[in-house]
């Protein structure tokens, strides 16, 4: 993972299961950031006491495990790297069995864990929502797509999807009670980052597990790359969830946050957040504009992306908007030359014809890069290299534009897709290829091998992967 412009970290010594709660409540002042909790610094063969019975996994996808005196239950099971890691964690928190297994959703960093505790005598139960399976079954159809999306968005060229998942052993519609020993787990179906999600409310210990309903980012409900997310859903489990009275959340990924009053004021931040996108939004369609003029349209409420746990790191506002579009409004974007197109390339040759070859444009591109006109330089770079695919000084002007602009970027989706067409177009003015480029740096090279940058975005960042390293 990448660091931008850290706020100092305790020392190393200081990173241990005693003094985390610590740095959690140092994280929710807005004093540290993230990116010890996300990096592994906290994560080790114990678990977080978290108040009575809880267990906490701190890693970059969570496991939260509950101790119901008749067997453990387990909400999420974490990635496959961190697998044999958890199960040392749980079996010194307990020697007792792993009784269940519950999916938050079906994001692989969230159900790859489970394979140490079937090896053990007593096999877990795994429960899910009933869109679980189907996930996995569209995931092992998918898994090329899967694969080049994910390379992109983070920057790991040599990614293969998976293929074979541990399905659910049972699976519910829209809420189930499990009961286990002393404890009550009440498993309520929500749609939001995924239509399969899951969020766990144990009453007895006022514990609420909310997946990635709560992320410690600006909510994942727009990424460009993935399948459709619920926005307005996702707002109104946020507020089903603020009425169950929550001492404790623990969420899918960051850190605990703990105290009634600071899970009311997350999860009402947050909803209001997504429900002041969802009412500009619709206000806009409604007006009969395009999906231009509605993306240019919605005004963020800043003083909630200010929020040490709502920054745009992994997502942003800006594809939240495009997809309520999608959701609400279909594909077709309400320009007439785009309901049924010319090839891009066709179009890109007779604009570059137009202003004087592709080199014309690409050098105008420039010009508008170095006045700060990112976007309107981008459109131009882009245009320019599709008129002319092979002329490497386009090329080196279109890597120039989208390097400034993966420099620029908050977001993790955003910044890999700039930085890996940053580097097609550095391949082409070097005679090389797109994994070379992307590991010329040392930062491109921890991204390569497999690490996840969370983008940017000051003192408190956060940041998750989706559902593929958090999602499609």
């Amino acid at each position: 993972m990448t660091e931008h412009n850290p706020t100092p970290r305790p020392a190393p010594s200081e990173y241990g299961p005693k003094s985390y709660l610590a740095y959690a409540d140092r994280v929710w002042r807005g004093e540290e950031t993230l990116m010890p909790h996300l990096t592994g610094a906290f994560t080790s063969d114990e678990l977080i006491p978290i108040g009575d019975r809880t267990g906490f996994f701190p890693a970059f996808a969570n496991v939260a495990v509950f101790d119901t005196g008749a067997g453990l239950v387990l909400v999420d099971s974490g990635d496959i790297r961190t697998a044999e890691r958890l199960h040392t964690a749980v079996r010194a928190f307990s020697p007792d069995p792993v009784r269940v297994v519950v999916y938050t959703h079906g994001h692989v960093d969230h159900v790859f864990g489970v394979a140490p505790f079937d090896a053990e005598p007593t096999r877990p139960e795994v429960v899910a929502h009933e869109a679980v399976a189907a996930r996995f079954d569209r995931y092992t159809r998918t898994a090329g797509y899967n694969s080049w999306i994910n390379r992109r968005q983070f920057g790991v060229p040599g990614l293969e999807w998976p293929t074979a998942y541990r399905y659910p052993d049972t699976t519910y519609r829209d809420r189930l009670t499990v009961r286990h020993g002393a404890l009550t787990f009440e498993l309520f179906h929500a749609r939001g980052e995924t239509d399969d999600h899951t969020y766990v409310w144990v009453p007895e210990l006022k514990t609420l597990c909310t997946g990635d309903l709560f992320i410690w980012n600006s909510p994942n409900a727009g990424n460009p790359q993935k399948a459709q997310r619920y926005p307005e859903q996702w707002a109104h489990a946020l507020r089903a969830m603020g009425r169950l009275g929550a001492e404790v959340l623990l969420p899918g990924h960051g850190i605990p946050v703990i105290g009634a009053d600071r899970v009311a004021q997350a999860l009402d931040d947050t909803a209001t957040l997504l429900e002041s996108l969802c009412a500009q939004t619709r206000e806009l369609m409604n007006r009969g504009l395009r999906l231009d003029a509605v993306v240019h349209g919605v005004r963020v409420p800043e003083e909630l992306l200010t929020k040490p746990y709502l920054h745009p790191a992994y997502d942003e506002p800006e594809f939240v908007v495009r997809n309520l579009w999608r959701l609400w409004g279909g594909w077709y974007d309400q320009n007439p030359a785009h309901l049924k197109p010319a090839p891009e390339a066709a179009l890109a040759a007779e604009l570059a014809d137009a202003a004087g070859g592709a080199l014309a444009l690409a050098r105008r591109a420039e010009r508008l890069l170095a006045a700060g006109e990112l976007r309107l330089a981008s459109h131009l770079a882009e245009t320019a290299a599709l008129a002319a695919p092979e002329d490497t000084a386009v090329a080196r002007i279109r890597a120039e534009v989208y390097a400034t602009r993966a420099a620029r970027e908050t977001s993790t989706m955003a910044r890999g897709i700039f930085h890996w067409a940053a580097a097609e177009s550095a391949a082409v003015a070097e005679g090389t290829d797109v994994t070379t480029e992307l590991t010329r740096s040392a930062e491109g090279r921890a991204r390569a091998a497999g690490a996840i940058s969370v983008g940017m975005a000051g003192p408190g960042v956060g940041g998750a992967a989706d559902e593929d390293g958090c999602c499609p």
